[in-house]
């Protein structure tokens, strides 16, 4: 049962619309290259309209891989398609994979605390998992591949992609954790002076220090540079045709790499150029 008629799950033609559509996406991120406003994490700023940041998080994340598994178990469906191969599954497996992490174990889970989203934030958000997960879904629902001899032939650049992807999560979620651990410690200090003055613990939403290890040692946004690698192996998976997949990473490095400057240039405001040094903001040794 389509929740949309002709969207949800969308029609070829829309999909083809909607995955035109998306390969423009970076025209919109040209904003970010010209204002350093940006209401979220490090720079979030105090309005009444602020969405607390642990279920804002979770609830512009979300949408994508519940649309994309919404997709794939409804399209094939409407196209008789009666069984779609592995590899199909394989990668709405990865893309799961991630943002239950992403979307729902680090903000509700692992994170101790996040600083608030304005709500433009995390509307664009919402509207960035919903083209990107219809645009990836509708290609493994059954506009893709969808027999098994359509991966044929392709099993080692497959295998490769699966470790490129495999270590860029993993590597993603070392360096998130490396961030994570600033706030609990904080957390802890916090917690030990409540203890001695007995009044309650300060927050630490707002606390932010130096990270400096793995790859924080050369670029201040490692973890970007690691998702970055974990969805060019998803790519590689797809293949080197595979539109969404290629629209996917290119969108996210869009979105981020202009995030990634504007925050190095808040560390140096904040922390000073000195001991900034001569770290990058997000590709060792470039930017």
């Amino acid at each position: 049962m389509a929740l949309i008629q002709n969207w949800l799950p969308p029609s070829r033609e829309n999909w083809e619309l909607i995955c035109w559509i998306w390969q423009f996406f970076p025209l919109v991120t040209t904003a970010q290259w010209l204002i350093d406003w940006y209401p979220q994490g490090k720079t979030s700023n105090d309005s009444r309209l602020n969405l607390p940041g642990k279920w804002a998080w979770a609830t512009m994340e979300a949408p994508g891989f519940l649309t994309l598994l919404y997709i794939m178990f409804a399209l094939p469906k409407e196209q008789g398609i009666v069984e779609l191969p592995w590899g199909n599954w394989t990668m709405a497996g990865l893309f799961t994979i991630h943002y239950i992490y992403r979307a729902l174990l680090a903000p509700l889970v692992l994170n101790p605390s996040m600083s608030p989203i304005h709500p433009l934030v995390w509307l664009l958000a919402v509207c960035f998992q919903l083209m990107n997960s219809i645009s990836i879904g509708g290609w493994l629902a059954g506009y893709g591949p969808t027999t098994v001899y359509d991966w044929a032939g392709r099993l080692y650049i497959m295998e490769i992609g699966l470790v490129v992807w495999g270590w860029g999560l993993l590597a993603n979620i070392y360096h998130d954790d490396d961030l994570r651990e600033i706030r609990r410690a904080a957390d802890r200090k916090q917690r030990r002076e409540a203890e001695k003055s007995g009044k309650p613990p300060e927050k630490v939403d707002k606390v932010y220090m130096m990270p400096k290890n793995g790859l924080f040692q050369y670029v201040l946004y490692a973890h970007y540079f690691c998702e970055w690698i974990e969805w060019a192996g998803f790519w590689m998976v797809g293949g080197w045709n595979c539109t969404p997949a290629r629209s996917f990473l290119l969108n996210e490095i869009a979105t981020m790499l202009p995030r990634a400057l504007q925050g190095r240039r808040w560390y140096v405001e904040k922390f000073g150029k000195d001991k900034v040094g001569n770290r990058k903001a997000v590709i060792p040794g470039l930017l």
